[in-house]
């Protein structure tokens, strides 16, 4: 089902905002590019089981104009070293685009359920109140999924939940994931993947342009992540804003055009 984008950044607001305030203000606020196309200026990785700011054999890197996600450098088995390259600014209001392709083979010793898999985590926590051993950052993942080429439905744009938890058709979920409504993209052919965030009001997932998934009310709360801080994990707490970060769990991939509009001015009473 597509629906416009505006629509969509005032669809669930309530309390923040009417439609009338928002459309009488300047919300057409100018794309930001979180990627200089050159470096990883402005990122910080946290790969399990290091210290923040170790880019473990070079995972994230640079190449031809694209963040690539690449093993290359390990040694022996994946060891689950499970990885996120955080962009070093949070946010609460705002609308993300990007692009990105799943390449190669699963790296030996990556877990089965990673193959063609990786996402974008946002709310996440800051990546310096990780201990080095925890695995997962708290945080709310728009999953990516590709195609298997064996004619069988794998959407992409899901939601998974580490160590959090959303409220779906109005009711509290909390199952670690749910699937979207998107189309299967198989091979290496770039997708197209968009994430509206309204604080802790509303997300909606839109994939190829088409509204995929929406949900509301992130919090902490539940599993999945291990070896937290006790006093950053509040179970309960509304996730109002967080980092971005593109993940890394075994499957080589590419990122580009990582765009980003602050809306956080357009949603203000």
């Amino acid at each position: 089902m597509k629906i416009k984008t505006k629509i969509l950044y005032i669809l669930g607001l309530g309390v923040l905002t009417s439609s009338s305030t928002l459309f009488n203000q300047k919300h057409d606020e100018e794309w930001k590019s979180l990627f200089n196309g050159k470096d990883l200026e402005g990122w910080t990785a946290k790969i399990y089981p290091y210290k923040v700011g170790e880019n473990y054999a070079g995972t994230f890197r640079v190449k031809n104009d694209v963040i690539q996600v690449n093993y290359d450098g390990y040694e022996k088995s994946f060891d689950d070293r499970f990885g996120h390259l955080y962009y070093n600014t949070p946010y609460s209001h705002y609308h993300l685009k990007l692009e990105y392709r799943f390449i190669g083979d699963l790296y030996p010793g990556a877990p089965s359920y990673t193959l063609r898999n990786s996402g974008i985590m946002f709310h996440a926590q800051d990546p310096k109140t990780m201990p080095a051993n925890q695995d997962w950052p708290i945080s709310v993942e728009m999953q990516f999924l590709g195609g298997l080429s064996d004619g069988k439905t794998r959407t992409t744009g899901n939601m998974c939940s580490p160590g959090t938890h959303i409220y779906y058709k109005g009711e509290l979920l909390e199952t670690h994931c749910i699937n979207s409504t998107s189309k299967t993209y198989d091979g290496d052919q770039w997708v197209k993947a968009e994430l509206i965030v309204l604080g802790d009001s509303i997300i909606h997932h839109i994939i190829e342009g088409d509204t995929v998934l929406s949900y509301s009310k992130p919090h902490i709360g539940g599993s999945v992540v291990n070896n937290f801080d006790s006093q950053v994990k509040i179970d309960g707490k509304a996730l109002k804003r967080g980092f971005i970060a593109l993940q890394s769990e075994g499957q080589p991939i590419e990122f580009r055009k990582i765009l980003l509009k602050d809306l956080s001015k357009s949603t203000k009473n």
